[in-house]
């Protein structure tokens, strides 16, 4: 059962990993500045093909909960995501959203009676400090406005994650996925339509190839792993595992994009594996794989 847990935390670690490749695959070969439409790109066509291999629709309750899960993991969150990356300067968004970790444990320890222990609370301050060693670059003219969406943002997807694990034990992960792409999606596209004109400039062959990457790699088979994973494991596992992210992201930019890495990054990587190695040493749960 060891190999088993391990497993799942290995594929469930995977999802954030590749969202680490998020911001390079979009810089690098989607069309610039449209990150709403981008958003909408990732996840209605990926719930589409999700739901075509689950070939199941909600019923009953299900139908207005996948509206609320999908508002809070995919459409609120990607959106404000958006906006507190605008409007802040390089990382600050990405630190801010590293207490998600903490909120998880502390909504999981009141709605899923999961234990929060003093050792989750220390690995969550470390988690967050070891994120800002590495993504932080200036905390100078912080916006009020991005500091709040920032917040709001880890705050929905906490929320997504503690309801997603209250509510779908007797959902198979594919169609979990699929209605919670769909309802975020369209949620992305109405902002879409309202708040980002379209690109002026028909799609190349690349950004063609990074939008399908982004689509059925990067979102509809990690968030497959994410809420798989979610399921089986305690829910701070998956949480405390969404500190890879900004890991992978760092490790892209210094192999393909020559950036350096600076002792102080380096310090701030030893920290969030330390924590999360701390978070999953601590949960002695058998995975259960659904």
């Amino acid at each position: 059962m060891l190999s088993n847990r391990l497993t799942v935390i290995l594929a469930t670690a995977l999802a954030p990993m590749l969202w680490g490749t998020t911001y390079f695959t979009s810089t690098t070969f989607l069309i610039g500045g449209h990150p709403l439409l981008t958003a909408t790109i990732r996840a209605l066509p990926a719930g589409l093909v999700l739901l075509l291999i689950a070939r199941r629709l909600p019923r009953g309750q299900w139908w207005w909960r996948s509206a609320v899960l999908g508002v809070l993991n995919i459409g609120a969150f990607f959106a404000l995501l958006f906006v507190a990356a605008d409007r802040l300067p390089g990382g600050v968004a990405a630190v801010v959203g590293g207490i998600q970790p903490l909120l998880v444990a502390l909504l999981a320890s009141r709605l899923l009676a999961e234990r929060l222990s003093g050792a989750v609370i220390a690995a969550g301050a470390g988690g967050v400090t070891g994120v800002a060693l590495i993504v932080l670059q200036s905390a100078s003219g912080l916006d009020p406005i991005g500091i709040t969406a920032a917040l709001l943002g880890a705050v929905s997807m906490s929320a997504g994650v503690v309801l997603t694990k209250r509510w779908s034990v007797d959902q198979p992960a594919v169609a979990l996925t699929a209605w919670q792409l769909l309802a975020g999606g369209l949620v992305l596209a109405a902002l879409t339509a309202v708040f980002e004109p379209l690109p002026s400039v028909a799609p190349t062959p690349v950004n063609i190839a990074g939008y399908l990457y982004l689509t059925l790699i990067g979102t509809a088979l990690a968030y497959l792993l994410w809420f798989r994973g979610l399921a089986a494991l305690p829910t701070r596992i998956p949480a405390f595992l969404g500190l890879l992210s900004p890991l992978v992201a760092l490790a892209i930019g210094v192999t393909l994009a020559h950036e350096t890495l600076t002792w102080t990054q380096a310090a701030g990587v030893a920290l969030v594996l330390i924590s999360i190695g701390a978070v999953i040493a601590s949960s002695g749960r058998t995975a259960r794989v659904p």
